[in-house]
């Protein structure tokens, strides 16, 4: 295993660009998607055809044709946050059209007498969303969701493609400069990746223990 004895710097480099561009993307997919759930269950017929339309559109269009338009269109119209938010912007966005299917089932999950509730005590649905209904569906969505992060683990790989030095990008530096041990090196770098997937799915976990709806 020459190839990572004498690269780990290299793919521990690797694989901590994988995670900032997890970090960074599932941020945006959250805020993104909270925001939009909650516009798919609104009152407002506009809201909710803006939150369908958005769903529609990027879960419908392949994660690799957002990046393009982010990658090379962005900075044709004059917006440019660098190559590595701009990728990461386009995996946020398409992410956050799961994250928004997701987080409805678990508002719809609510029972209707609650929302009903805090409407009969005079709160608007805007705190009626954030302080009655969203921490309980975030409870009834932990599975979900986690499944949903670790699909976004996997599609970093594709930022290898528009050189951003992730894990897989190292990966195929390394099958070219050690041709004899591409089988090692091709377990070694998806060992990685399976590592940090049953940390999510170990998180998860706990938090739906801790969380569990009695």
């Amino acid at each position: 295993m020459d190839a990572f004895r004498e690269n780990s710097d290299l793919v521990l480099e690797g694989f901590w660009s994988t995670l900032k561009l997890l970090g960074v993307s599932g941020a945006i997919a959250m805020v993104v998607g909270t925001l939009v759930a909650v516009a798919r269950v609104s009152p407002v017929p506009i809201l909710r055809g803006v939150g369908t339309t958005y769903v529609t559109i990027f879960r419908n269009t392949p994660l690799l044709i957002l990046i393009l338009i982010t990658y090379y269109g962005l900075p044709e119209i004059g917006i440019d946050f660098g190559f590595f938010i701009n990728i990461s912007l386009a995996m946020g966005l398409y992410t956050a059209s799961f994250v928004t299917e997701a987080i409805r089932s678990g508002i719809n999950g609510i029972d209707l007498g609650q929302a009903e509730a805090a409407r009969s005590v005079g709160m608007p649905f805007g705190m009626t969303m954030t302080q009655v209904i969203l921490p309980q569906a975030f409870r009834l969505v932990v599975p979900p969701l986690a499944s949903v992060f670790i699909a976004l683990t996997k599609n970093t790989s594709l930022a290898a493609a528009f050189g951003i030095a992730e894990a897989t990008f190292r990966m195929r530096g390394l099958t070219n400069d050690y041709a004899t041990e591409r089988i090692q090196i091709f377990l070694g770098i998806a060992l990685g990746y399976i590592v940090i997937v049953e940390a999510i799915s170990f998180g998860a976990n706990r938090f739906e223990r801790r969380w569990a709806v009695k």
